[in-house]
């Protein structure tokens, strides 16, 4: 199996990759020419390989995925969930309960976000007109939600592994990697139907889904995380998320379509 990063990425989840490597045989790809004639090199070197691809292009994932590369995630997931207006469009067809998103700017205060940001970057809490944010990406916006707690559930294949609860007392943003506090969280029935609805309808196989926690109980799902980070995980799960994923994936080698037949 092959293990796709980039080159700086990979330097950040240099422990996230030993515990992969730890627990599977990958070989660790770095890569970051991005550009057509790049990719076409880097096809022929995935050819007939099963790859976690860790990073977020979604370009270069259908590009690869075209070729005949089995990505994991696939490339339709990369791009829905790197896209938070496409996240927000599947919630809505698929039912389940979200944060109200819009393309227009609201009434102050309002939450702005850039579509392709992540890990708490480029989200911005505008309380007047002073303060509207510059942002270079395509913006959604968002009313202030009252929640006790922001969410990340963690999904293997057609399987919910752990849940990690995030807050803050000095940002309205809970992310861990910004100095949010984490503890493990135990979903509801409800709240695991829908986690569960939305993997199922992107075909993923890891993810993060992440829903805003009311002080009333119920749940408004807010993003999806891909490639999803594991750090909370490991503060607050004895299990090894790395070591349940090559599980998953081993299971995923047998079976996958662009595998070579035995002649």
């Amino acid at each position: 199996m092959i293990l796709l990063y980039e080159t700086e990425d990979a330097q950040r989840n240099s422990g996230f990759i030993r515990e992969l490597q730890k627990f599977g045989d990958f070989e660790l790809v770095l890569w970051d020419d991005w550009s057509e004639s790049g990719l076409e090199r880097l096809a022929d070197k995935l050819v007939d390989s099963l790859v976690l691809f860790r990073t977020r292009r979604p370009k270069a994932a259908r590009f690869l995925e075209d070729r005949g590369i089995y990505l994991v995630n696939r490339a339709e997931v990369n791009r829905i969930a790197n896209d938070k207006w496409q996240a927000f469009q599947l919630f809505l067809m698929l039912g389940v309960p979200a944060v109200p998103t819009f393309r227009e700017a609201l009434d102050f205060p309002y939450v702005a976000k850039t579509v392709d940001g992540h890990g708490g970057a480029e989200v911005a809490f505008v309380p007047s007109d002073a303060e509207v944010p510059h942002f270079k990406s395509d913006i959604i916006y968002q009313p202030v939600v009252e929640h006790v707690a922001d969410v990340r559930v963690y999904v293997i294949g057609d399987e919910v592994v752990g849940a990690v609860r995030r807050s803050s007392d000095s940002d309205f943003k809970a992310n861990y990697s910004l100095g949010g506090s984490a503890e493990k969280f135990t979903v509801t029935a409800a709240q695991r139907k829908d986690v569960l609805r939305i993997a199922r309808a992107l075909n993923s196989d890891y993810i993060g889904i992440d829903f805003l926690l009311l002080p009333d109980g119920r749940h408004l799902f807010n993003e999806i995380e891909d490639p999803v980070g594991a750090r909370s995980f490991y503060k607050t799960h004895d299990e090894n998320i790395a070591e349940l994923l090559v599980n998953h994936l081993a299971e995923l080698k047998k079976l996958k379509p662009f595998r070579k037949k035995d002649l």
